[in-house]
């Protein structure tokens, strides 16, 4: 046995050992002993196995895959594929999703000599590189390959994206024979070393906030979130939350926000932030002009864009609080009229604009299913005009925000979680196109990627931008228009597409996802400015 074989089938071994089930592999020279290794793990049972051929559309697979916080190997091979995991590894590393980056490179003496595809690795992920040295023919190895696995794994679980650099000596093809030393690991498949989580700090007394609370929940864990709202019901906090964390008691809390300076009556003393809460600039708002601001996080680089933060703990100790009835049904009250105020409103637009389609996608979805939403106008669509669904999972990519990888997220997400929704604008379909490159060897989830088609990029319409004086350049340089033919596009690879012209239509749609889909939606961006304005004027009037 050669000693890229030994390292590379240990290396396997002891992920499948440390719970890693899927492992999302990119085609290359220098990785073929990590892909003959897989392969065969795979055969065994031992994990699931997804190839990509796009690098980058293979490490948003392998996000999406995470997303429900068990450990997902990506690998490739070295050069510019390395680089091409860069984008997965910031949303995962903003989002806290353990994504571990199995970067194939080569040996020290094949740097600066001009070899091809070599380029320095080191940090190339913006991580700090763990690396394994190179395997040789002598004994000892075994223990130390896999402790560097156990670390990897650990360290992902505790937080985030590791980047794991293996460089691969020739030859890099199997070979039989015997190993310098049994390669064997622990009885009983358990990992080489078994870690705990590190522990979090002490719960902050929460004798600070009264009964004038708001909480504010972002991009957060369930752990953090499930604590936070015990304490709140107790209390009589409102809960105010983004599409992609649940628990909310005021249903359209980012309306009442974004509306202008909340009236007297809903303005809170205090509010507790819990994640990142990024997608609202009325949030942001809110958090500027309040005196005590409480973030709950367990990271040491805490949340706090408006530098106002008067308290940062990992958690919020519970206790006994005073309770203002009028508080809680104040926010209720007006958290009905912006609601009812919106329905009225856009029962009298004509179809389609981004909140009628996301207001009928999260309507029409099935219980149990899950839902992915693309940056830009679609999360903010359903966090201004869609009723919450507890019974549905809701995912994002809120870490960086990025557009990039929405289709190979959401097929990864889809693959772990079973039926799932995506909703998303065209330029991020477009931007992702690749994720739908499923060879015929690969499962295929079920998706119904849902394209809310205006030719270009509406979210800057809404933007500073987007304002009539800039009207000579938007197009061009913001507006971006492509002409894409959707359905041509995929005919090519495959995959059904539906163009829905009416709430019926799209509704019918989504209520029967089978393979990977596309239901395209068209509509326009001219009005999108004056019809945001009129949401925040009707939602402004309502609750005076």
């Amino acid at each position: 046995m050669n000693p890229s074989t030994a390292q590379a089938r240990v290396l396997v071994d002891e992920l499948v050992r440390n719970g890693v089930r899927h492992v999302v592999l990119s085609p290359g020279s220098r990785n073929a002993p990590l892909s003959f290794a897989l392969h065969d793990a795979a055969v065994a049972g031992r994990l699931e196995l997804h190839v990509r051929i796009d690098e980058r559309s293979a490490g948003f697979l392998a996000l999406g895959l995470a997303l429900d916080g068990s450990p997902v190997a990506v690998t490739c091979t070295s050069g510019t594929a390395v680089a091409n995991l860069h984008p997965a590894v910031l949303e995962a590393a903003h989002s806290g999703v353990p994504l571990i980056a199995l970067t194939a490179d080569r040996p020290v003496e094949l740097h600066r000599a001009g070899a091809s595809q070599t380029v320095r690795q080191d940090g190339a992920l913006g991580l700090e590189t763990l690396h394994l040295p190179v395997a040789e023919r002598r004994a000892g190895q075994n223990a130390l390959w896999r402790s560097l696995v156990c670390r990897a794994v650990a360290a992902a679980r505790d937080g985030g994206p590791v980047h794991l650099n293996v460089p691969f000596r020739e030859p890099l093809t199997p070979e039989g024979g015997d190993w310098a030393e049994p390669l064997e690991g622990r009885p009983f498949d358990q990992p080489w070393t078994r870690t705990a989580p590190r522990s979090a700090t002490a719960p902050h007394p929460a004798d600070h906030l009264g009964p004038r609370t708001l909480v504010v929940l972002g991009d957060a864990g369930a752990a953090d979130v499930e604590a936070v709202c015990d304490l709140a019901a107790r209390a009589g906090w409102p809960v105010l939350a983004e599409p992609t964390a649940p628990g909310r008691t005021v249903q359209h809390g980012s309306l009442l926000l974004n509306a202008g300076p909340l009236v007297e009556r809903l303005r809170p003393d205090a509010v507790v932030v819990v994640g990142r809460a990024t997608l609202s600039r009325g949030v942001q708002a809110l958090l500027g002009s309040t005196p005590v601001v409480h973030v709950v996080t367990a990271s040491a680089d805490w949340p706090d864009p408006k530098f106002s933060a008067t308290h940062v703990s990992a958690s919020l100790a519970p206790g006994a609080h005073e309770v203002d009835d009028e508080w809680l049904t104040a926010w209720r009250h007006a958290d009905k009229a912006a609601g009812d105020a919106v329905a009225a409103l856009l029962a009298d637009e004509p179809w389609p604009t981004g909140m009628h389609v996301a207001r009928a996608v999260v309507e029409a979805l099935p219980p149990g299913s899950a839902l992915f939403l693309g940056s830009s106008n679609p999360v903010r669509d359903v966090d201004f005009a869609a009723p919450p669904r507890p019974d549905v999972v809701v995912r994002a990519n809120r870490g960086v925000a990025g557009i990039d990888g929405s289709v190979s997220t959401a097929i990864g997400l889809a693959l772990e979680c079973g039926p799932t929704t995506a909703l998303m604008g065209d330029l991020t379909f477009l931007h992702d196109s690749n994720g739908l490159l499923i060879g015929p060897h690969e499962r295929r989830p079920d998706l119904t990627v849902v394209v809310l088609n205006d030719d270009g990029g509406g979210i800057f319409a809404l933007l500073e931008q987007g304002a009539p004086e800039h009207a000579d350049s938007f197009e061009r340089v913001f507006g971006t228009p492509h002409g894409t033919d959707l359905a041509a596009l995929c005919a090519a690879h495959g995959v059904p597409h539906v163009l829905a012209g009416s709430a019926e239509e799209l509704r019918s749609e989504i209520t029967r996802p089978s393979g990977v889909r596309v239901v395209e939606v068209r509509a326009e961006r001219a009005g999108l400015r004056e019809l945001h304005k009129k949401v925040k004027t009707a939602v402004s009037s309502a609750v005076q």
